[in-house]
């Protein structure tokens, strides 16, 4: 589970399958899409949990790659690139905040004192961790996180931006600990609000994970598009199937069977929404430039660490052996077209 940083540039997206010469119609249906992917669909997440219990809250929640939501401008940037095959890169302002601060506002009369108290404490929880600071916004900011409760699921904007303004960050409303409200979730859409994808759309992941773009849902494959290196860094730190940003197995499933499989040996939960790694804690701070983030120390406690919630909102860190991924074995090619075939 790979938080790789959007990389304060552009937004160039290599879908990872299609062929390089699109038709127009296949443009078109590219942007429908995209555009599609921001509106409202008229279905609450709890419908959507109903219809494909196979997914994760912020998954289930209708958006870009499930839970990410797209500007004019990126559109506008994806089909482009999307319909060209090419690499370009298009110039975007820092995706991070300033002097490493999220300013945030909760929407009027969104959430109860109780829930406010929960996404609180995981905002604190975060600050305590790496040098990422969370302030209320006052009468002169005008850009700023603006966290909701609507029905409709779990997503948010991707990094800062200084023409956006409202940011967007919605938890559907539940009890704490549930939904949109359970903790690595609503950190998950924070980590995009401070400027991350998921894991598995980064440049070199079809090293460590198969697209079998046969079982995806028809109109869903752009959500397994994959990013230039241009565009995204992984921060120095390995590809982590385990990583709280990091896809299921059978997202956007048509059929039961996987949309995304490892390459390597994994026992362990891909799309887990159980906890936060050491390597997710550290990805964020390498990208907002935290003291110490990059030393060999960091490395290692970051490796053997995990941050496991408690029902009482605290983060608990226990020390695991959890070896990097490029020491799992790598499977061999005619294991998965057994399994293929099966």
């Amino acid at each position: 589970m790979l938080r790789f940083v959007v990389l304060c540039c552009i937004l160039a997206v290599a879908a990872a399958g299609p062929p390089v010469v699109k038709t127009r119609a296949q443009i078109q249906n590219y942007k429908i899409a995209l555009e599609k992917s921001r509106e409202d669909d008229g279905l609450t997440l709890e419908e959507r949990m109903a219809a494909h219990p196979e997914m994760n809250a912020w998954a289930n929640s209708g958006k870009y790659q499930g839970d990410i939501v797209l500007d004019d401008e990126l559109i506008e940037d994806m089909v482009e690139e999307f319909s060209t095959g090419s690499r370009m890169a298009y110039t975007r302002a820092n995706t991070r905040w300033p002097q490493a601060t999220a300013v945030y506002e909760f929407g009027a009369g969104e959430f109860n004192l109780d829930q406010q108290r929960f996404i609180l404490n995981v905002m604190t929880r975060l600050s305590e961790r790496t040098c990422v600071r969370f302030r209320v916004r006052n009468a002169n900011d005008r850009n700023f996180v603006r966290i909701t409760g609507r029905a409709t699921g779990c997503y948010a904007h991707v990094g800062f931006s200084a023409n956006r303004g409202i940011h967007t960050l919605n938890l559907a409303r539940s009890n704490p600990g549930q939904g949109c409200l359970n903790f690595v979730v609503i950190a998950h859409e924070w980590y995009h609000a401070l400027g991350f994808f998921h894991m598995q759309s980064t440049y070199n992941r079809d090293t460590y994970v198969r697209i079998h773009w046969e079982n995806i849902q028809q109109g869903m494959s752009h959500n397994f598009d994959r990013y230039d290196s241009s565009i995204v860094s992984n921060l120095g730190l390995p590809y982590e199937y385990g990583s709280s940003m990091h896809y299921g197995t059978h997202f956007f499933s048509s059929n039961g069977r996987p949309t995304l499989s490892t390459t390597r040996q994994y026992n362990g939960v891909l799309g887990q929404t159980s906890v936060i790694t050491g390597f997710d804690i550290w990805r964020l701070s390498r990208h907002y430039n935290c003291p110490g983030a990059w030393s060999a120390d960091v490395m290692e406690k970051a490796r053997t660490t995990l941050y496991v919630p408690t029902e009482e909102g605290d983060l608990i860190e226990h020390t695991v052996d959890s070896p990097l991924i490029d020491e799992l074995e790598l499977f061999e090619d005619t294991k998965f077209e057994e399994e293929d075939q099966n």
